[in-house]
């Protein structure tokens, strides 16, 4: 096994998912390949159990869980490759792929945006495009008695 050698799966300077809590799949992948595809379990499938991990604080664990919900079933996350046409290509990619899709999920929520006030040019700006609409629209209109 090409992945035995690695102590996890990096996914930033904070969290490293050990090896021991990832499980695989294969399976026969679709696509290209010819012949190699009916016979090669190409396709990797790279389950993690989140709802279950020792690695994760309890506020990683719910933003995960919150933010990844719709790819989280029974708090497990199982991503799957098939796009190369070696098994270990389609490994690496799924590793890269868990990795990325973590990472996104635990960046801090972006501050929100204080409320400002419009600036004195911008609400006359406003006006000003305001009448011109009002004057193209009243140029349209049939001439009136």
């Amino acid at each position: 096994m090409p992945t035995a050698h690695r102590p996890g799966l990096r996914v930033d300077s904070g969290l490293t998912i050990p090896e021991s809590e990832l499980s695989w799949r294969f399976s026969r992948s679709s696509g290209p390949g010819g012949q190699g595809v009916n016979t090669a379990d190409s396709r990797a499938e790279l389950v993690w159990d989140v709802a279950g991990s020792a690695v994760l604080t309890p506020l990683q664990r719910e933003r995960l869980l919150e933010r990844l919900r719709s790819r989280v079933v029974d708090g497990v996350v199982t991503i799957t490759a098939s796009e190369h046409r070696s098994q270990l290509r389609n490994r690496d990619a799924a590793r890269a792929r868990l990795a990325a899709v973590v990472a996104d999920a635990l960046r801090p929520p972006s501050p929100s945006r204080r409320a400002t006030s419009p600036s004195r040019g911008a609400k006359e700006r406003r006006l000003e495009a305001k009448k011109r609409r009002t004057d193209v629209k009243r140029l349209r209109r049939p001439p009136g008695d």
